[in-house]
């Protein structure tokens, strides 16, 4: 139980800035910075955060069970420790990492479009 009370010692951050890569189809683009993706990222993101910090998240699931899943990274964190229920989640695009746009089975390069 050490954790959870570590946890509890945290103070939620005013401000998250988390990035995605450049080639995130407009389609990933839309789920990630969707009001649903922030809230999960605000329940699920407790513990302590640091800049530089690298998150694996599942944004969706094609038709066809073609899982997308991206590679966050914190950029900054500002007025605190953790995500809370009133952190502001912001995002910004960084460098191309070769990410697959996910809907594989259905198109060329995954979904450009919302």
């Amino acid at each position: 139980m050490a954790t959870e009370t570590a946890q509890t010692d945290l103070t939620p951050a005013e401000r998250v800035v988390v990035s995605y890569p450049e080639d995130l189809s407009d389609w990933g683009r839309f789920q990630v910075e969707g009001s649903p993706f922030r809230a999960y990222l605000r329940k699920t993101k407790t513990g302590k955060v640091r800049e530089g910090d690298g998150w694996e998240e599942f944004v969706g699931v094609g038709c066809c069970g073609s899982t997308l899943d991206v590679p966050l990274r914190v950029e900054r964190i500002e007025g605190g420790d953790t995500l809370g229920p009133d952190t502001e989640v912001e995002f910004e695009v960084r460098e191309a990492c070769d990410i697959a746009g996910g809907w594989q089975v259905q198109s060329k390069g995954g979904p450009n479009e919302v």
